[in-house]
């Protein structure tokens, strides 16, 4: 009987779901759902007979079949990137860092116009919470939040101020509790990402009042606490750029018509003299046109 090599998405979902040993950080590296690596894993599984990982409640262990799968299945994959490399060595490459929200909230969705506009370039995304140097990790653009300046050195261009408002489900704004007041959200629970602005939206849009803290649910990610709130769990703080898509589609709504400034925005942020100029000028050229293009559908 001949034998059948495994599906190539299958061995590339397994690989990035052992080195992570967790489903969603892998579907944040390959741009797929969660629910797709899960499925994939399951496939491959089942087409081995061999059971690959131990589902824990926080993540995921390999089996020892799985170690012992994993570490030849990542060699072959470097002989395959490092094969396909010599034989394009004149392929411009371009790596960005982003935070892993940005990424898949903002980024990635649109990154195909980027690709099909530049078909010469070879694009790395780098999901990442940790600051770029540009110089020992071989980035080249990074999109931050903050102010600058970020260091010396590197410039910096505003893609959007940083700009926060309450978002919920459509059918949790529809149900017994609507959202009419900022007094209201004390009946739900409030959705935390690490950048704790619950407190500070409380005090402003109650003009300093006091207020019972509501039921919280807290995540690592504001990607998290927004996929949590298209769930009906409860209400979210985003700034636009994270939630224009799901607004647009129904998915979310704004129960309150309360905005929030701050001083901090998302930037584009890459070295004075980069590695790979061209590259670096495209992609910032980009990123600024799409922030454009994006404000000012929603300005109108």
């Amino acid at each position: 009987m001949p034998f059948r090599f495994p599906p190539l998405k299958a061995l590339k979902a397994f690989e990035s779901a052992g080195r992570h040993l967790n489903f969603r950080l892998a579907a944040e590296e390959l741009g797929v759902t969660q629910g797709a690596v899960a499925q994939q894993v399951r496939g491959l599984e089942a087409a081995l007979d061999v059971k690959l990982f131990e589902r824990l409640p926080r993540g995921l262990a390999l089996t020892e079949e799985g170690r012992k799968y994993l570490s030849p299945l990542q060699r072959a994959f470097r002989l395959i990137e490092d094969a396909t490399e010599e034989l394009r060595p004149l392929q411009a490459s371009l790596t960005v860092s982003v935070t892993p929200s940005f990424a898949s909230k903002w980024l990635v969705p649109r990154l195909g116009q980027f690709m099909d506009a530049n078909p010469e370039l070879d694009v790395r995304v780098v999901a990442s919470q940790g600051l770029a140097n540009f110089q020992s990790d071989g980035v080249d653009v990074a999109i931050r939040q903050g102010r600058p300046p970020f260091g010396p050195g590197l410039t910096s261009d505003l893609l959007f101020p940083f700009e926060f408002f309450p978002i919920c489900s459509p059918l949790l704004q529809a149900g017994e509790h609507p959202i009419r007041t900022p007094e209201d959200i004390a009946r739900h629970v409030l959705l935390h990402d690490t950048h704790g602005l619950w407190p500070v939206f409380l005090e402003k849009a109650c003009g300093g009042r006091p207020m019972a803290i509501s039921r919280a649910l807290k995540f690592s990610q504001t990607s998290l606490a927004i996929d949590a709130a298209i769930s009906g769990q409860g209400v979210a703080l985003a700034s636009e750029p994270m939630v224009e898509d799901d607004l647009a589609a129904g998915r979310l709504c704004r129960p309150l018509e309360i905005t929030i400034k701050s001083e901090i925005g998302f930037y584009a942020v890459a070295p004075r003299a980069p590695r790979n100029a061209g590259p670096v000028k495209q992609m910032r050229d980009w990123l600024i046109s799409q922030s454009r293009s994006d404000s000012l559908a929603v300005n109108g």
